[in-house]
């Protein structure tokens, strides 16, 4: 083998490991959304590590185009967009408008902060990216933990940045009507219940 050749083997399997690592530096496996508890929560082999109120669509859950529903199934991270913006800055078209909101100004229901834009991988959600279901802030704060979304996830700039940074391009993200205590082990089941 050539010092070419071993330049290249060695340059693909350095390239390979940094790969694995970077998909790996989350030690959270899934992000669940629960619409009857509306809350999401991010779980690592049975075990709550946090949780988030949020607000899932005021139209119920689907996905049909032009229903303003939120899509129930397993779809992925496909696109984040927003990083290091200010709590709070408007975004419109995935990109900042240069106008920061304050929490529950009224009037404004604007997508804040941050993006996290979802794909389906079932037929039950196969349409939610070209309908743009996206996991975003809301200066609607106020209303989190409550059914009043256009078919979206929102949640509170705060905890949509926190998240933002822990989740990955390619990270499943379910979305259910069973509760998060359901997907988290018999042991770890009464950590849903012990804060707001």
């Amino acid at each position: 083998m050539t010092i070419r050749n071993r330049l290249r083997v060695w340059l693909l399997l350095g390239l390979a490991a940094l790969i694995f690592c970077t998909a790996n530096a989350s030690s959270v496996v899934e992000v669940i959304v629960s619409v009857p508890d509306q809350t999401l929560a991010l779980v690592d082999q049975g075990k709550l590590i946090a949780r988030y109120r949020i607000s899932t669509s005021k139209f119920g859950i689907g996905d049909n185009s032009g229903s303003y529903r939120t899509p129930l199934g397993i779809l992925f991270v496909s696109a984040k967009f927003g990083d290091h913006l200010p709590a709070g800055t408007v975004i419109k078209n995935r990109a900042p408008t240069g106008e920061i909101v304050n929490a529950n100004v009224p009037g404004r229901d604007a997508i804040v902060s941050r993006i996290i834009w979802l794909r389906g991988m079932e037929s039950q959600n196969h349409f939610a990216h070209d309908r743009c279901i996206y996991i975003h802030g809301t200066p609607e704060e106020r209303r989190i933990g409550k059914p009043v979304s256009f078919g979206c996830v929102r949640m509170r700039s705060r905890d949509v940045i926190v998240l933002y940074d822990r989740v990955h391009i390619g990270m499943h993200v379910t979305i259910t009507q069973k509760p998060i205590s359901d997907f988290l082990a018999p042991e770890n089941a009464w950590a849903v219940n012990d804060s707001g």
